[in-house]
Parts: C-alpha cells; structure tokens; sequence
C-alpha cells in the first residue's frame, strides 16, 4: 500500500526577472518527504536553499517566476487560491527564518507575537491564547512569565527558541527551517537541534532543514539532498550522503569541516577550489565540471539526471558515477 507524501515537488524552477535579464536560481528540483521525516537540504550560499524554501509557501517577491509542482498533502500550493494560502501558512506549513533577532518585532513582546497566528487561524478568545503561549515556550524550554519579555531582551538561543514556538503555534504538520542555529554557539546549537527533533518525533511534523553544514544534517536528519546552481546533484539517507557522498561536489562539501582528533585534516582542510557559478551565466553540460576534480568528456554534453547509485535510496547527477556503475555515461 503505497502511501501519499505529506510533501510532494515535482520540477519546481524558480526564476528572477524576465526575458534576457532572467536568472534561473531553482531549476528543476524534485523532493518528497513524508509525515515525521527529517529532510536535510546542504549546499553553498548561492545554491538556491532559501529561494526553494520560500517557493514551497509562495512567499518569494513579485520579480520571481516560479513553476512546477508543490503538493502539500496532495494539494498544489502554487495554484492555491489567496484565502487557501493564507489558511496553510501557519495552520499547515511554517517558516523558521534564519536570523531570529530580524525575524522578531522588536517593539512587540514575544508573547504577542506568537499569540497571532494563533488568534487568527484558531480564531479564540485572547485569554485561551494566552495559554497555548504558555505552553508552546514551555515546549520549547523558556518559562511561560518570558512572554512578557521584549526580543531584545532574551539571548540569541531564547530568541531561536522563540521562533520555534511561532512555528509550532498551529499545530503545522510541515516546519521549514531555514539555517535555524547559523548565529548560535556550538552548545546551543547542539540544544537547538535537539530540540527540533524531539518535537518533530513526538508531533509526528515534517521537518525540511536547510543549512550548508553537512555534519548538523547528517545528525539531525533521515535523508539529505545537496544542491548545487540550483539543482539536486545527490540524496539519499543521511549518514550514507555525508560518510560515502558519491558526487564530486558532496565528497567535497564534507571534507571542508576539519575532524576533531584529526591534525592533517585541522592544518590543511580540503577546501572546495574555485566558486559557485553564477546563476546567469552557467557553463554548458554539468554546472560542477569547472570546479570538478575528475571531470570527463561526457561531462560537457549535458547535465546528468539523478540515478541510483548502490541502491535506489541513494541517487547521485554525476556521469563519472554512472561509469562507475556500469550506465550510460549520460
């Protein structure tokens, strides 16, 4: 019995501006992801993790184009209606933003903040909002007397925690995190992602969490996709994708982070040469092959498709690859 994913994209491309200016930033991205799964999106900035991000809610500027499929429990989000939209957002899907202090009005006391949304899709009485505030910062690890309190007021950590509960308010079956613990501390961090788990386990909510990190994803998620100019080069399990990454490009992102214990690799880490390609001007064939360190013939004819590598859970766009599988090279 096959079951529906609680997120289903199917060639979702985003584009910036129109006609000779246009620049592709999302070019042809298919995901799923089902009820209490954990999906890491890596890559580097300028990869197109947070204009994905935000075309999954509709919530990119005027300027973008944005095309394909975004089914969130089987309905598409991008031919929703203004009044349906406004009712997902929220109540069925929400954004933790990068950057909680700008995120945050800082003329508001948090408790407002996250009394909102709650009083608008729950559409209850101010003291029964009061409570849920209560206890959502009590989910979260703040003491519920903290909803008095101002951003400014909390530490980097209360205030990501607050942005949680925000998330959390109308009880979403999908959380889009995007870079959740870039401005925190190792410790809190640790705390941070921590806690994002347990409430995705016990609430059953399908969590996308995007980061350049590698090691954070591989910890905090079941399966990993890591993009590059715009598309998904590999995904698979998680583990597997940052242990045994098949493509260049991953192999590489994982070796750039220094491994404690390690001094060969503290004194010289294995950085990426080179950078992300402009978005406007991508070379022919596979987007990777100028920065690649194994690059082929084949790889200027065109851009691989995903294909399974070793299983059909791990997929990799990459021709060497293929070769060394046995396919076709493109």
């Amino acid at each position: 019995m096959t079951t529906t994913p609680l997120l289903r994209v199917r060639d979702l491309r985003v584009t910036y501006g129109s006609g000779s200016d246009a620049v592709p930033a999302v070019r042809g991205v298919d995901l799923d992801l089902a009820a209490g799964e954990k999906l890491g999106i890596a890559g580097e900035s300028g990869c197109g993790k947070s204009t994905l991000a935000l075309a999954l809610l509709r919530l990119l500027p005027p300027a973008a184009t944005v095309e394909g499929r975004v089914l969130l429990n089987g309905e598409d989000v991008l031919t929703m209606r203004w009044g349906r939209l406004r009712a997902v957002r929220w109540a069925g899907a929400s954004l933790v933003f990068q950057g909680a202090m700008h995120s945050l009005n800082a003329v508001h006391r948090i408790g407002d903040q996250i009394a909102e949304p709650v009083l608008l899709h729950h559409r209850t009485t101010p003291a029964r909002a009061r409570e849920r505030v209560a206890t959502l910062l009590r989910q979260v690890g703040l003491p519920a007397d903290r909803a008095r309190a101002y951003p400014h007021e909390l530490s980097g950590g209360q205030r990501q925690r607050v942005m949680i509960a925000m998330a959390l308010a109308c009880d979403p079956q999908l959380i889009i995190a995007d870079e959740p613990t870039t401005a925190l501390d190792v410790m809190i961090q640790a705390q941070i992602l921590r806690l994002i788990g347990q409430l995705v386990a016990e609430q059953r909510i399908g969590l996308v969490m995007i980061s350049h990190d590698l090691a954070v994803l591989a910890d905090t998620c079941d399966r990993l996709a890591v993009m590059y100019a715009g598309r998904v080069v590999e995904d698979g399990p998680a583990r597997a994708v940052h242990t045994r990454a098949r493509h260049p490009y991953g192999r590489a992102l994982a070796a750039a982070f220094p491994r404690v214990g390690d001094p060969a690799s503290r004194r010289a880490p294995r950085g990426l040469p080179g950078d992300p390609p402009d978005p406007a001007a991508l070379p022919g064939g596979c987007a990777f092959r100028p920065r690649c360190p194994v690059p082929v013939a084949a790889c200027a004819d065109r851009e691989p498709a995903l294909a399974p590598v070793g299983d059909e859970r791990h997929r990799v766009a990459c021709v060497v690859t293929a070769a060394e599988e046995g396919g076709p090279l493109c």
